[in-house]
């Protein structure tokens, strides 16, 4: 009896996100002759489907998309996905800065429909081997008990939602990338408005709290500073998504690094576009006319202990100036916490989990955090080891700056480097040089 030929992909990625479409554009437009597949978790792809919330934008340049600048001629534009659609003079007359993050998930959507040759969705990645035969290669295992093989190994599942240590995740607290899903199921219980906690000052978490105030809710918006700052929007700090800067940063020490991470954290972190936090303001003048106080702002307040019941969430909250505690009572709480890096800080991860069966193969500094190069790749422990070329996509903002923090902004041309990276170690450079 004749024993099947074992396929040996020679792209396999895992996670077919925005990072993972933009590449697997790249792939079919500039390297058709490789071999591909992306491994999705979902059952279809989807770009932040908890937090598609009406009258949000995108806060890019609709250009920043998954291929203009790789190659603006590009069909998978968004451009191009508003012509095909039939919906390119109707956009041009909206009256927004950005795009609506609905309009530009269904271009995502798209998009990924239009590479679905490429991709295995319902496969949820279980365990990463390598296998070191006379071509070493990737194994990889999903949980429906399936394996897939290949040369090179892209991963590229996005970073892992924050949730501080004093929150235990359930159906009445959950990070905001849940927000939508969840929201949805307390509405079916509920006999009237909600009462909801919101921590953090982020983008994210103003946000939901304008969003449930919209919907009749009463937000107490929890943050340890002194209240929403404005993002900083100035085109000399939005330099910091060229990729010039990406080789500047790369090439900074650690204190330089750090250095740029303070100056430019408000670009990105901790900070909320003027329409929203103008809008938000306004709301909460006006509750005082109405004298229903419906957005109560928790400013300089830390969650301490927060603890979960059947129907409500207590938490005790400590002024951080004064040290003074009170406790708040909600029906649920909505962490507008960000999102864990690769990284050496105690909220960072060293390596992405998946890794964790060939983290011992892999190169890693003092703290642990597994090594990257300028093109994304991860260098085996040992030089000449037999590890196939292992990259990371859109994971690594320590080492590569805010191009890599779940921003569009770069994604294009990231896919054009790790498609580059991807050639030049497939054509023959051995895996541990």
């Amino acid at each position: 009896m004749e024993v099947p030929a074992v396929t040996v992909h020679d792209v396999l990625g895992i996670g077919f996100g925005p990072g993972g479409i933009a590449l697997a554009a790249a792939c079919h437009e500039e390297a058709p002759e490789l071999s591909c597949l992306f491994l999705e978790a979902r059952a279809e792809a989807a770009w932040q489907p908890g937090m598609l919330l009406r009258g949000v934008d995108t806060q890019h340049h609709p250009s920043r998309d998954l291929a203009t600048l790789r190659d603006p001629r590009s069909r998978f534009t968004f451009l191009n996905y508003l012509h095909e659609t039939g919906r390119l003079l109707a956009f041009l007359n909206v009256p927004t800065h950005f795009p609506l993050r609905r309009d530009y998930a269904r271009y995502v959507r798209w998009v990924a429909d239009e590479l679905a040759h490429l991709v295995r969705y319902d496969s949820q990645v279980v365990k990463v081997e390598i296998d070191a035969g006379a071509e070493p290669h990737y194994v990889v295992q999903t949980a429906r008990g399936e394996q897939h093989r290949g040369r090179v190994l892209v991963v590229g599942t996005g970073r892992t939602p924050y949730v501080p240590e004093q929150f235990t995740p359930g159906a009445r607290v959950f990070h905001s990338s849940e927000y939508g899903f969840r929201l949805a199921e307390l509405r079916s219980g509920a006999t009237g408005p909600l009462t909801v906690a919101v921590v953090g000052a982020s983008q994210s978490a103003a946000e939901i709290a304008l969003d449930l105030h919209s919907a009749g809710d009463r937000v107490l918006a929890v943050m340890r500073g002194f209240g929403y700052r404005l993002k900083d929007t100035s085109p000399f700090s939005e330099e910091s998504y060229f990729p010039e800067f990406t080789d500047y940063y790369f090439d900074g020490s650690k204190q330089a690094k750090a250095r740029l991470d303070a100056q430019l954290r408000s670009s990105n972190y901790s900070s909320v576009d003027q329409d929203v936090l103008e809008n938000l303001y306004v709301r909460r003048y006006e509750d005082t006319i109405d004298g229903d106080e419906r957005l109560v702002l928790h400013a300089n307040h830390e969650v301490t202990i927060a603890t979960a019941g059947d129907d409500r969430v207590e938490l005790l909250v400590r002024e951080v100036n004064t040290g003074v505690s009170a406790e708040l009572a909600a029906d649920a709480v909505v962490l507008g916490t960000g999102y864990r890096d690769l990284g050496p800080a105690p909220h960072n991860e060293r390596f992405p989990r998946l890794l964790e069966s060939i983290v011992d193969d892999l190169a890693r500094d003092d703290a642990g955090v597994v090594t990257v190069e300028r093109d994304y790749f991860v260098p085996p422990r040992a030089e000449g080891a037999p590890v196939p070329a292992l990259f990371l996509n859109g994971l690594c903002e320590n080492t590569h700056g805010l191009g890599d923090a779940g921003s569009f902004s770069l994604l294009s041309l990231r896919a054009r480097t790790l498609l580059e990276g991807i050639r030049r170690r497939l054509d023959g450079v051995n895996p541990g040089s």
